[in-house]
């Protein structure tokens, strides 16, 4: 589970990072979110700040497991 959790996370994270940096620095957002929804520029970057969060729990959680043994 823990490994979908961060799988998605990075997902999410590079989404967002990719629309926010499309519309700040280009003419449309990048990446695949603004194929199917517009979405404002503020929330690309809340969706960057929650996929890097869900991506850091799988994979700090996926390293404590494996130090435990």
């Amino acid at each position: 589970m823990k490994e979908i959790i961060a799988i998605a996370g990075w997902v999410v994270g590079i989404q967002g990072a990719l629309g926010f940096a499309g519309r700040v620095w280009g003419d449309n957002p990048w990446g695949l979110l603004h194929k199917w929804w517009d979405i404002p520029t503020p929330l690309y970057a809340v969706l960057f700040v929650i996929g890097a969060a869900l991506a850091l729990y799988g994979e700090t959680t996926k390293k404590r497991q494996k130090v435990r043994g």
